[in-house]
């Protein structure tokens, strides 16, 4: 792991700038790697959401804000950014078709409450048959917010499953649990429906989450705003592979937190920005983005300039050392800004080479770009080829520190005219959503 050190850390920085003397003075690969071992290890647990490692690894970036001398935002008493989800979970879901009682594995029901339906209840039974679109179907129904029985051909039986399993253990919101539409999908051949009858009973909990974020006040443009964050959640324990059941998360994304870390204490000590500079370590983003989702609606999108999010840069990426690339680059001119500013360097960034993984809306960032933030993520992962990816084996010694440090440093480099508030990317169209 070690042997590209100095190749890949020297990358910065042929750079003239003091800027690049700056960088190569205050961010050290022996300090990042400090870090990122401490939020890899074992006993963190994996850093699941709703457990004792979690609150662990929180505690540890709250004392890595505390020492870079960081201030909560406002209206904060501390680091932690607290909220609550509100997780609903089946206690009971139980369908009969023409007196004849379907197998729990055979139907799913999606309501944030209790409800009994027999055959005279206000309900749109709807069959989608095999000649037809059940994925195209599955969205109308749920846009129509009528109540609705759907009973499914046995064709469609793992589109069926993909959504048994998305709703069957139950579903999350950052909202508390309201009236909807219910929806039950039930999968069978039923040619003539004379009668049914549903039970479905929901235990409702509003559970506790927190992110951790921090700010450096600007010194000229104080209301305007630059976000750095990173998610520091990940699997927890899984199912075991050769023996070990952690999925530690070393890449996704403790990389990334690291870096966020790695950076708060450099803006910090160069205590030279315009703008101020938010740093945020996110909840929640491997169950739905929830942490920043909900950050989302605590700052005013129009004062946010620009959001580099960082997520899995512990190895080369596929256009080699000194490079990474940005997702969404095609949406602002976020990326030629940051290009510019890496002018004399040997680093390079580079538009997302994995466009049909939809990466734009798969990490935090998302959440600020639906609201115009030309927000997007940063990241050096060859995401169709990593095998280690939502696995135990995403350890940290399957990383390159040196690949970490020297994407810090780059980022470090490429934002210091947004920093100083004399660019500022181009908003991204708000997003739309029904």
């Amino acid at each position: 792991m070690m042997k590209k050190t100095f190749i890949a850390a020297s990358l910065v920085l042929s750079s003239a700038y003091s800027f690049g003397q700056n960088v190569d003075k205050l961010i050290k690969q022996d300090d990042i790697l400090k870090i990122i071992t401490t939020l890899t290890a074992d006993d963190m647990q994996g850093r699941a959401t709703f457990t004792p490692g979690i609150e662990k690894a929180a505690q540890f970036i709250e004392g890595e804000y505390k020492k870079a001398g960081l201030e909560p935002l406002p209206g904060d008493d501390g680091f932690r950014q607290n909220f609550k989800m509100t997780h609903t979970t089946p206690v009971k879901v139980e369908a009969s078709i023409n007196g004849t009682a379907v197998a729990g594995d055979h139907v799913v029901a999606m309501t944030n409450g209790n409800f009994k339906w027999a055959s005279n209840a206000d309900v749109q039974v709807i069959k989608v048959g095999a000649d037809q679109n059940f994925q195209k179907e599955f969205g109308t129904i749920r846009k129509s917010g009528k109540n609705s029985l759907v009973l499914v051909d046995p064709k469609f039986e793992a589109f069926f499953g993909r959504i048994r399993g998305a709703f069957g253990k139950g579903s999350n919101s950052l909202k508390p649990a309201e009236g909807g539409p219910q929806i039950v999908f039930v999968l069978g051949t039923f040619d003539d429906v004379k009668s049914f009858d549903v039970n479905v009973e929901i235990k409702s909990e509003q559970l506790p989450l927190f992110n951790i974020a921090g700010m450096i006040k600007g010194k000229t443009k104080p209301d305007e705003y630059v976000i750095f964050s990173g998610h520091y959640d990940h699997l927890g324990i899984i199912k075991p592979m050769e023996g070990d059941s952690i999925a530690n998360g070393a890449d996704d994304d403790a990389s990334g937190t690291t870096a966020v870390i790695t950076l708060a204490k450099y803006y910090k000590k160069l205590n030279n920005n315009a703008r101020s500079i938010i740093f945020v370590a996110f909840t929640a983003e491997e169950i739905g983005e929830y942490g920043s989702q909900y950050f989302a609606t605590q700052v005013d999108p129009q004062k946010v300039s620009a959001m580099f999010n960082i997520e899995m840069i512990g190895k080369a990426s596929k256009f080699g050392e000194n490079s990474a690339f940005i997702t969404g680059y095609e949406r602002s001119d976020f990326g030629k800004i940051l290009q510019k500013n890496l002018d004399g360097t040997a680093f390079k960034f580079y538009p997302d080479p994995y466009t049909e993984q939809n990466l734009f809306y798969r990490s935090d960032n998302a959440s600020l770009a639906k609201v115009g933030v030309p927000a997007h993520t940063i990241s050096t992962d060859q995401i169709d080829i990593d095998k280690y990816y939502h696995t135990v084996k995403d350890e940290l010694s399957t990383l390159d520190v040196a690949n970490i440090t020297a994407t810090i440093k780059a980022i470090a480099l490429s934002s210091k005219t947004i920093i100083a508030g004399t660019d500022t990317p181009t908003r991204i169209p708000p997003l739309s959503v029904n």
